[in-house]
């Protein structure tokens, strides 16, 4: 497989509280959060210094937000990464503590 071919995924670990990043077999990082009542609370990610500049942590950022919104839990992003990236992107604010969810 070349470097163009290879597909990367986002899948959610439950068991290991995180949200993985998947490049071809290898795991290229994660985003780790906690879920209280209706909130998933991001609060760590990270993505290995291997897999740099292939647009990998958008990609599980992306991921793990539209798999937060479509099983209807609102986001709390206390992970920097997490919170500049939807400071980025405000289709998401309806969905977020603190912008579009006021508590």
């Amino acid at each position: 497989m070349t470097e163009q071919t290879m597909a990367s995924a986002v899948v959610r670990n439950d068991a290991q509280h995180r949200y993985e990043v998947w490049y071809g077999d290898k795991l290229a990082g994660f985003a780790e959060y906690r879920e209280h009542d209706d909130d998933t609370v991001f609060i760590h990610t990270e993505v290995d210094t291997e897999f740099s500049g292939k647009g990998l942590a958008n990609t599980l950022a992306h991921g793990a937000i539209e798999d937060v919104v479509a099983r209807g839990r609102a986001i709390v992003a206390r992970c920097p990464f997490v919170k500049s990236w939807l400071d980025k992107h405000p289709e998401y604010d309806e969905h977020v503590v603190g912008k579009g969810i006021a508590r």
